[in-house]
């Protein structure tokens, strides 16, 4: 084999500060399209789904074997932040907390938690919730 092949499935999740409700529909779209699916792509990351509520959001990535956890997961945050501090609410609050949850998976658990992540909306509407990949509260 002449260069690795992996197949490195990450489900990461990050809310706003105290879980504020900051993604707005206007903020959501533009975060998520242009910033985090392009700095995924940027680090040569496969984005396969993203998706959150007010308060957090969820991407689903295929990891570059050159890029870190914590790498990928600080790019988009900080570049997301930016762009709502600096061009679409300039002079507003927009913070992402510190900490961050991250998920391994296999190929094949990849459909259904791209399903969750594409039906966050509805999933939360209803209650029927994976406590786990929904709680990322900062643990001191």
């Amino acid at each position: 084999m002449k260069s690795p092949f992996t197949q490195l499935y990450l489900h990461c999740v990050w809310s706003t500060w105290d879980r504020l409700p900051l993604l707005t529909s206007e903020v959501e779209q533009a975060v998520y399209a242009s910033i985090i699916i392009g700095k995924s792509k940027e680090l040569k990351c496969l984005p396969l789904a993203i998706g959150g509520m007010p308060d957090h959001i969820h991407l689903l990535v295929r990891l570059h074997t050159t890029v870190a956890v914590a790498d990928l997961i600080k790019e988009a945050k900080g570049a997301s932040s930016h762009l709502v501090n600096h061009k679409i609410s300039p002079g507003e609050f927009f913070k992402w907390q510190g900490c961050y949850g991250a998920f391994t998976l296999a190929k094949e658990a990849v459909p259904a938690v791209k399903a969750y992540i594409d039906q966050q909306k509805r999933h939360h509407g209803e209650g029927n919730i994976f406590t786990e990949w929904e709680v990322t509260e900062e643990t001191g």
